[in-house]
């Protein structure tokens, strides 16, 4: 029987898949108490927000987010962040967490797998394409291009490419195209001689002459377009396939499907480490014009609407940052940072290359005071305190007279009992953690 709560065709005819990935270890400590899509980005929004933003302006309505670590605050900012039934229309935003069955007593193994164990609920809609998503990429894609290019080209599975450089290569699946698109071979990051022979001419896509030159290959961005029969079937028939790109894509270029390429030249960022997160958030206080910006009115990221009052700034001077609503900034010193919602930032703070994700709740004034009074410290950034070159997880409480600064310069270590970890040489502390007054980090 299939479920029909909408007719027609163009973007009701497709359901969305957002996978939420596995436990997210390159993201941790960010990771250890939230599922990867959950994690905080650009002061308001989270990971997830991309994707599902993405759906909603390209007019698919019917998404399911799979996911299997951590996801209660991902099923949080869901329910609090997307209502579909108006004004987007009859839709639904969903989350299919890992199960345990009698048929399947395994949690999800892979990208594929995971799609395969919640097959039969994909099945009941009246579909004819499956879009599968990543729920840790910032982008700004219309779908709706992607699946009407698919159909155009009668393709069984269409493969969106990102055009990039021989470094960036070695690091992704790659597309070796003919002239029309058609993939005609795919390799998991090759290197050397494997990786010259998947050289394209990307100029055949749209690509300017020079830039072609520098961006030769064409790199899987873990987003694809399948037709509902080729998905099934894959799945089936290859029960022992765990992951979509190196295992399902490799089977349907063998098997003979029509394997189609959409090139995608556009910002595009894979967020599944510590330093790319971090370089990814900083980049947009970019000026004159960021790399990726959430000033576009024309296809904005949607988020959860918290109503917070506006920003309160207290002879603070402020270059080169974002800053989220509800903060309240003294006389400090900020400089290429990204603060997030309820950031609370004291006198004489000098704040630099970092990401504060601010807070979920806000002290009052006299809680605060209570808390100072009883040789607590309240949440925020304390007096007197230098952060540079780290992240501040939220609910953090940074006491006075502190230097987050990486002194000793140490790129990697573990001091969960201290409430920080550092990872590429930046220092991150976990959520809800306390920093001592006069600490130095």
């Amino acid at each position: 029987m299939f479920l029909k709560p909408n007719s027609g065709g163009g973007m009701k005819r497709v359901l969305a898949i957002i996978l939420g990935g596995g436990a997210g270890t390159r993201l941790y400590p960010l990771t250890k108490m939230r599922a990867k899509p959950a994690v905080p980005l650009a002061g308001k929004y989270r990971l997830i927000d991309i994707p599902i933003s993405n759906c909603i302006n390209s007019n698919i309505n019917k998404m399911y987010v799979l996911t299997q670590f951590n996801s209660a605050s991902l099923n949080r900012h869901l329910t609090q962040s997307y209502n579909l039934g108006a004004p987007f229309g009859q839709g639904f935003v969903e989350v299919l967490a890992a199960q345990q069955t009698p048929e399947s007593p395994s949690w999800f193994e892979g990208t594929a797998d995971a799609v395969r164990k919640y097959q039969w609920l994909f099945q009941e809609w009246d579909v004819d394409e499956y879009l599968i998503l990543s729920g840790d990429q910032l982008y700004r894609m219309d779908y709706s291009l992607f699946v009407e290019h698919h159909r155009k080209t009668g393709a069984d599975l269409t493969v969106a490419a990102l055009p990039v450089d021989a470094k960036q290569a070695e690091g992704f699946g790659l597309m070796r195209t003919d002239n029309d698109g058609n993939i005609k071979e795919f390799r998991e990051k090759p290197s050397g001689d494997s990786l010259k022979a998947m050289a394209v001419d990307t100029s055949r896509f749209g690509l300017e002459k020079d830039d072609a030159k520098d961006k030769p290959y064409l790199a899987s961005m873990g987003i694809y377009v399948f037709s509902r029969a080729t998905l099934f079937d894959l799945l089936n028939k290859n029960p022992a396939h765990k992951d979509f790109g190196k295992e399902v894509i490799p089977e349907a270029l063998a098997r003979g499907d029509a394997l189609k390429s959409y090139v995608f030249n556009d910002y595009w960022e894979d967020i599944g480490t510590i330093g790319a997160f971090y370089e990814s958030n900083l980049a947009l206080t970019q000026q004159p014009k960021p790399p990726f910006s959430f000033y576009d009115e024309k296809f904005p990221i949607y988020t959860r609407p918290r109503y917070l009052p506006p920003i309160k700034l207290v002879d603070a001077q402020i270059t080169e940052s974002i800053i989220g609503e509800g903060s309240i900034l003294k006389s400090c010193s900020i400089h290429h940072c990204v603060l997030g919602v309820r950031s609370r930032v004291e006198s004489d703070v000098v704040l630099k290359d970092s990401l504060v994700m601010g807070s979920d709740f806000v002290e009052s004034s006299e809680e605060r005071l209570a808390l100072r009074n009883g040789g607590g410290i309240p949440l925020g950034v304390g007096k007197g305190t230098t952060v540079k070159q780290a992240i501040l997880d939220k609910n953090a409480r940074i006491g006075n007279n502190v230097a987050i600064i990486n002194k000793d310069r140490v790129e990697e270590a573990d001091r969960p009992d201290d409430g920080f970890y550092i990872r590429n040489g930046i220092v991150v502390v976990v959520k809800n953690a306390t920093i001592s007054d006069g600490t130095i980090i």
